[in-house]
């Protein structure tokens, strides 16, 4: 037996007790390429454990999905991995790393979110101010813009399929029920999750007369997400799932509790047009977006703090931005702050610049050395014409110890 044998058995041997076992021609595949640690959860055919790139030292969630119990799990598997490729480099949607597959098993290596679910922080806080739910909100309402915008529906948003990442911003995941529509299709599936269910997923389910349910669906969920960032408990739920599904389908709720006496009107005024049991009068992504509750005013103050001395940054950040026919890594010195926010402050300015001068798609990474890089992709026509390519390069902004200490704004 070979050292690099011995290595993998002497992993798997420390990981029988506790997970899963991978095949071992697909596990050395990806054990020659990360180093797995501690189990981050587990599903019912599946688990979660972090692990480090070796090459790079960069840290990932790779989920292992154990295909032996259900062979249906790999083709609904790997559609969740087409559509994720579909929507990839939006910054507020979770980003696929690596894939391995097998006849038994299949890896799934996700950038980590550090900060877990939006529901076990709405858990930890119990409700959000209007500025942390503004803030949250709006980048959900983008990263579902983007999602829509391939002609994909989710078809399960809810806080526990929202991570947060070190920074704190929003990477939607979990796209298992997600569904590319054909021009014109209506889907009848029951799925997703009872609290969030849209009035229209469930009379699909009912009647047989419905009309099927589309992209509207995900609009509903929102409304329910808002809801409950806001005051701490959702707006239809109680203890009998019958009475639930029927204020669902009424569209029952009320602010009339306590918590909402400081809530503005704009706030409620965007809930409203959200949990329309018409999908045809609810309101779209666009016109979540254009609401008076993300009125720029109202941002801008919100993100002030953040934006205090972030003009050397912004200097430095345009004038690579408009390099769009750069063809290797440029390394951007490390900007220093006293604002421990300084990290968030310039990828701010580059987001903020790329909306007016840029075209293509953008993730955020994490780098070994403790600071993240900007992965941006252009595509423009290379010097000398020969047809369009795809130019990267990376900002690599490098600090002190503020990378662990980047908090929402107050």
């Amino acid at each position: 037996m070979t050292g690099s044998s011995m290595a993998l058995d002497d992993t798997l041997d420390t990981n029988k007790d506790d997970d899963i076992l991978p095949d071992r021609d697909v596990a050395k595949e990806f054990y020659a390429k990360y180093e797995p640690k501690e189990i981050l959860g587990r599903g019912i055919s599946s688990t979660v454990r972090r692990c480090i790139e070796k090459e790079t030292g960069v840290e990932y969630a790779a989920k292992i999905i154990d295909l032996s119990a259900d062979p249906e799990n790999k083709n609904s598997t790997l559609e969740e991995v087409r559509i994720l490729r579909l929507v990839a480099g939006h910054p507020f949607i979770i980003h696929l790393h690596d894939v391995f597959e097998s006849e038994t098993f299949i890896f799934l290596v996700f950038e980590l979110c550090k900060n877990g679910e939006l529901f076990d922080h709405l858990t930890s806080v119990v409700a959000l101010s209007e500025k942390k739910t503004r803030y949250i909100m709006r980048q959900l309402f983008e990263a579902l813009d983007h999602v829509h915008s391939h002609n994909v529906v989710h078809r399960d948003l809810k806080p526990e399929n929202i991570l947060l990442d070190d920074l704190m911003n929003v990477k939607l995941t979990d796209f298992g029920f997600a569904h590319v529509l054909k021009k014109g299709e209506k889907l009848m599936e029951l799925c997703g999750t009872p609290g969030y269910l849209a009035p229209e997923v469930l009379k699909a389910n009912m009647f047989e007369d419905a009309t099927g349910y589309g992209q509207p669906v995900d609009l509903w969920a929102c409304g329910v997400i808002m809801f409950t960032l806001l005051v701490g408990c959702p707006p239809f739920w109680h203890r009998k799932q019958m009475v639930m599904l029927r204020s669902i389908m009424e569209g029952k709720y009320c602010f009339s509790s306590p918590e909402w006496n400081d809530v503005s009107e704009d706030s409620k005024n965007l809930i409203r047009q959200l949990l329309v049991v018409n999908p045809d009068d609810r309101c779209s992504v666009k016109d979540a977006l254009n609401h008076a509750f993300f009125h720029p005013k109202l941002f801008d103050q919100d993100i002030e703090p953040i934006k205090k001395d972030y003009k050397m940054a912004s200097r430095k950040l345009s004038k690579i931005i408009q390099m769009t026919e750069v063809r290797t890594c440029q390394l951007l010195k490390p900007v220093m702050y006293d604002d421990k926010n300084s990290a968030l402050l310039s990828l701010y300015a580059v987001l903020k610049k790329k909306k007016k001068s840029c075209e293509g798609n953008f993730f955020l990474d994490k780098t070994p050395k403790g600071g993240f890089s900007l992965n941006f992709f252009f595509f423009k026509p290379p010097p000398g014409g020969g047809g369009i390519h795809p130019s990267r390069f990376k900002v690599y902004l490098e600090y002190l110890n503020a990378y662990n200490e980047l908090t929402l704004p107050n």
